[in-house]
């Protein structure tokens, strides 16, 4: 199995700018497409943005399109959304998920994370 742990999430003025890290666990992490997804409150889960096995391609919500941007580092086992000009709608609880092939803007992931709060300030 593949266990992920968030982390990075906080406290953020609007405008300002936050960057989030999920690790994983195991040796074939560059087997999964990784993405994170966020829950507001009241709201369902959303898609947020994905990459692909190799780091190639990525995927991005339009919401976040031109503010947010996925990475990831396979010899660390590590995927990240680095988060600009954030606003009080991106507030919510940032899940990493991961899923073995192509990367998907569904919730149809393999594996999830505990989640990470994020809290922007207006």
């Amino acid at each position: 199995q593949v266990q992920l742990v968030e982390s990075g999430g906080g406290l953020v003025q609007a405008g300002g700018s936050l960057r989030l890290s999920c690790a994983a666990s195991g040796r074939t992490f560059s087997n999964y497409a990784m993405g994170w997804f966020r829950q507001a409150a009241g709201k369902k889960r959303e898609f947020v943005a994905a990459i692909s096995r190799g780091g190639s391609r990525t995927l991005y919500a339009d919401s976040v399109k031109g503010r947010f941007t996925i990475s990831r580092d396979n010899a660390q086992n590590t995927v990240s959304l680095q988060m600009n000009s954030l606003n009080a709608e991106d507030t919510a609880v940032y899940y990493c998920a991961g899923r073995a092939g192509l990367a998907v803007t569904t919730d149809d992931y393999d594996y999830w994370g505990q989640g990470t709060q994020v809290t922007v300030s207006s």
